[in-house]
């Protein structure tokens, strides 16, 4: 497993464990895409369900838009660490985060990803680490 959980040197107890994902094992999980890839850091364990924080990679790029939906959570952070996204939001605006760009978008909020290049990897955190996706109408 390459997650590790640790507890202080003194042994007592923590509400929270400090979680260690080692790159050189990587915890791969299923996710909401099955062209993508997802490696799990760990902190879903860690905080007990209330964060969860992945790498999402392709070596692909999106072929066709993944249609509008929404995420069920409080919120959740995007930083690209290579590749861009183009994610369209109510109103026609239209986002590209690139290479060391982040975006929050806050939960329940209508978005599309329209396009991605070729190859891209990025850190999803939500809060909580249990987030539904439900399709959803494009907004008017």
């Amino acid at each position: 497993m390459s997650v590790e959980a640790s507890a202080p040197a003194d042994g007592a107890a923590t509400e929270q464990d400090i979680a260690i994902a080692r790159a050189v094992n990587p915890q791969m999980v299923p996710g909401r895409r099955d062209f993508m890839q997802y490696r799990e850091l760990g902190v879903t364990a860690a905080s007990q369900g209330r964060i969860r924080a992945q790498v999402t990679s392709s070596s692909a790029g999106l072929s066709e838009p993944t249609g509008w939906h929404v995420h069920l959570c409080e919120g959740q952070l995007v930083y690209m660490l290579s590749g861009w996204v183009d994610l369209e939001f109510a109103g026609g605006r239209v986002e590209r985060i690139s290479v060391g760009d982040s975006m929050y978008i806050p939960g329940d909020t209508p978005h599309n990803e329209i396009a991605t290049s070729d190859a891209f990897e990025l850190l999803e955190v939500s809060i909580p680490a249990d987030m539904g996706t439900e399709v959803c109408d494009a907004p008017g």
